[in-house]
């Protein structure tokens, strides 16, 4: 039994919040098995379900998990960006030098993205900077991010205003919560010149401990039919890569709250 319910647990860490039949496909478990189990631990709390029929590990066993590397709540942005920064230069520099394209790093920075990149060859990866964020509605990055955040982060960041920052920019929440199902199911967010008339972009998430979204990996590109196919396999490698680094550590760089969510806390 202690088996199967850690084969359960550990399919549910890779991320991506798995249905039970993901769960049964990663644990190589019986379907009847996994419902089973599955239902136990999650009338315990062990696990959470979403609306969609996704589970992710729940409070009880992140907070196990944590220990004293959980960071506090008012830890400051910019020491986040840090510690984002130290996992994630490794990955930025093989997957620049791999495809050639922009890379950045983001992590959801209350109502935006904060990110770190390396824009070009002869530059490093940037040092944080409280003006590098970015709006979640409209960068790949930001898309990445909530298609795998908690229902709340979704509801608060997408009650706010949603500027419009070129004709293809998408404002309209229903059509966002539409397109995180697809992104849910592909692994893989787009940017079709919705923050700059002259740029694209290509995104996926990665992981950390108990499945939650930690970060996304961003290429910049110009086209997206045309790039995208091609550098779909080293930026889905690269955030696996980058999942597994951040799997360490049971929730290292969680976001800070959006206005709603301290206001309703």
């Amino acid at each position: 039994m202690i088996s199967k319910i850690s084969a359960i647990l550990l399919a549910i860490s890779e991320g991506g919040g798995p249905t039970l039949t993901e769960i049964a496909a990663r644990s190589d478990l019986p379907l009847s098995t996994v419902h089973r189990l599955v239902t136990e631990l999650t009338a315990w709390r062990v696990l959470e379900r979403d609306g969609e029929g996704r589970y992710r590990a729940g409070s009880p066993l992140r907070t196990f998990g944590g220990g004293c590397a959980c960071q506090e709540p008012d830890d400051p942005a910019g020491a986040t960006a840090v510690r984002v920064r130290d996992r994630a230069v490794p990955v930025i520099e093989d997957l620049f030098r791999a495809t050639g394209s922009p890379v950045r790093v983001g992590f959801l920075d209350g109502p935006a993205v904060a990110y770190v990149e390396k824009a070009a060859g002869h530059l490093p990866v940037s040092s944080p900077s409280p003006a590098a964020r970015l709006p979640v509605h409209a960068t790949a990055l930001g898309k990445a991010l909530l298609a795998f955040s908690s229902p709340r982060v979704v509801d608060a960041l997408l009650a706010q205003d949603l500027v419009r920052y070129t004709t293809a920019t998408v404002t309209r929440p229903e059509r966002l919560r539409w397109s995180f199902r697809t992104i849910r199911a592909t692994r893989i967010a787009v940017c079709d010149r919705e923050l700059d008339q002259d740029w694209c972009a290509v995104a996926t998430p990665a992981f950390g401990a108990g499945g939650d979204v930690v970060v996304a990996v961003e290429l910049r590109v110009r086209d997206i039919a045309r790039d995208v196919p091609t550098l779909r396999a080293p930026l889905v490698m690269s955030a696996g890569w980058l999942s597994r680094e951040l799997a360490q550590f049971a929730r290292p760089y969680p976001s800070r709250p959006t206005p709603v969510e301290r206001g309703s806390a």
